[in-house]
């Protein structure tokens, strides 16, 4: 995963793999490949949300 992907990025590869992993088309292997790939994406899209939420609380107290 790029540190230069951006949030909308890092969704559609999750939709994508949600899809390559409920149509049971891939091995085991391949299968805990995505699993951890889909991990890692979505830390990376909850840290971008809390960061977003923060600046936005930041701009609403001024």
């Amino acid at each position: 995963m790029s540190s230069k992907m951006t949030y909308e990025e890092a969704i559609s590869r999750l939709e994508e793999i949600v899809e390559l992993l409920e149509k049971n088309e891939v091995t085991l292997d391949e299968s805990m490949k995505l699993f951890e790939e889909g991990t890692k994406l979505t830390a990376f899209c909850s840290d971008k949300l809390k960061d977003a939420q923060q600046k936005i609380t930041e701009l609403t107290k001024e």
